[in-house]
């Protein structure tokens, strides 16, 4: 059933923010603040991780690191682009508007948890290829085991910064079902290596957003989002005539 992967996404991230409720509240400080350290450190061996897959590629017995100016240009290009539309106050602008909707104005970290949880589960390689499996084959195994994953994460934001995290069901959901709904029409410009690219950079956003975790210096990782349009416009190129 095509769509029920991302179904299945939201609900394990509203399960995972419910478990991370209950924990907030019977935690001293040291424990959130252990956990923050936690989060911070996997979200950045999961970036880590994504970006070293496409960096690195082993050709014979030779270590190459083939796509590393892709991934410089993408985010000097992409966070020009996303300073000038200056993405991330806009991302604060939404979630200020929910938290007034859930009149949760007393709760500081409401906006912190809903942007961060939400750049963590809708950038990523299974953000973009489960959905898009989903949408072409209906198998929605990758989804099911993205939503096991993003039922942790949520918990463990959510334990430190409150319900705002668990509205990161709703980025979820609008950024997968949208990619499922179109991806008949996309599939035929989606090859192995833009997909590749996607992971790749979306991947070095993650680890920004571990950085913020632990680290009191921000990284306005919204404002880096349009770095992700760059693989596809670099793709677009090499279908041009002329290179071909």
């Amino acid at each position: 059933m095509r769509g029920l992967g991302t179904i299945v996404n939201v609900l394990a991230i509203l399960l995972g923010c419910g478990i991370g409720m209950l924990f907030k509240n019977g935690l001293k400080e040291r424990f959130r603040e252990n956990m923050m350290q936690a989060c911070g450190l996997a979200t950045m061996f999961i970036g880590m991780a994504g970006a070293f897959e496409m960096i690195f590629t082993i050709d014979g017995k030779r270590l190459n690191a083939g796509s590393t100016m892709l991934i410089v240009l993408s985010l000097v290009i992409g966070g020009l682009l996303g300073e000038l539309i200056n993405i991330e106050k806009r991302l604060d602008s939404i979630g200020e508007k929910l938290k007034s909707a859930v009149r949760a104005n007393g709760d500081n970290r409401f906006v912190e948890g809903f942007v961060t949880a939400s750049l963590v589960v809708c950038v990523g390689a299974m953000a973009i290829c489960g959905p898009l499996e989903e949408g072409l084959t209906g198998s929605s195994r990758t989804l099911f085991v993205k939503a096991i994953l993003d039922l942790v994460i949520v918990a463990v934001f959510a334990s430190v910064y409150g319900i705002g995290a668990g509205f990161s069901a709703l980025s979820v959901g609008m950024f997968q079902g949208l990619i499922t709904v179109f991806a008949v029409w996309i599939a035929p410009f989606m090859s192995d290596q833009l997909i590749m690219n996607l992971s790749g950079v979306g991947s070095v956003l993650i680890f920004g957003v571990g950085l913020n975790l632990l680290f009191p210096k921000k990284i306005r990782v919204g404002n880096f989002l349009p770095a992700l349009l760059i693989p596809v416009a670099y793709e677009a190129v090499l279908l041009l005539p002329v290179f071909l």
